[in-house]
C-alpha cells in the first residue's frame, strides 16, 4: 500500500538530500540529487526531485504506520524548510 504526496517547491532536490542525509546516520539510505529512497524499520520512503515538485511515496503495511510515518516525515520536511511553508496532502492507494 502506498501514500503519495507531491509538494510544490523550487527547492526539491536541496529537501531530499537534507532528508536522506539525515537519516543516513540510522538507515541505509540511497539518493542524488533527483531520487532516494530510505528504509525505515516499518516502511521505506521513496523521494523524487524535479525542478517544480518533491514528491514523497511512503510504502506501509497498514494505516496505522501510514498515519505516524506520514507525520514524521512532514515534521523533518518542514524542519529544514523552515523559510517556506511546504503543505503536503497525502494519497494513499
Amino acid at each position: 500500500m502506498d501514500s503519495v504526496a507531491t509538494i510544490p517547491t523550487a527547492n526539491g532536490s536541496k529537501y531530499l538530500q537534507q532528508l536522506c542525509k539525515h537519516w543516513s546516520h540510522k538507515f541505509e539510505v540511497s539518493f542524488d540529487p533527483a531520487a532516494g529512497t530510505i528504509p525505515f524499520p516499518t516502511s521505506v520512503l521513496h523521494l523524487a526531485a524535479s525542478p517544480e515538485a518533491l514528491t514523497l511515496t511512503l510504502t506501509a503495511p497498514d494505516a496505522a504506520v501510514f498515519d505516524r510515518m506520514e507525520g514524521v516525515v512532514i515534521e523533518h520536511l518542514q524542519r529544514f524548510a523552515f523559510r517556506e511553508e511546504l503543505k503536503a496532502d497525502w494519497v494513499r492507494a
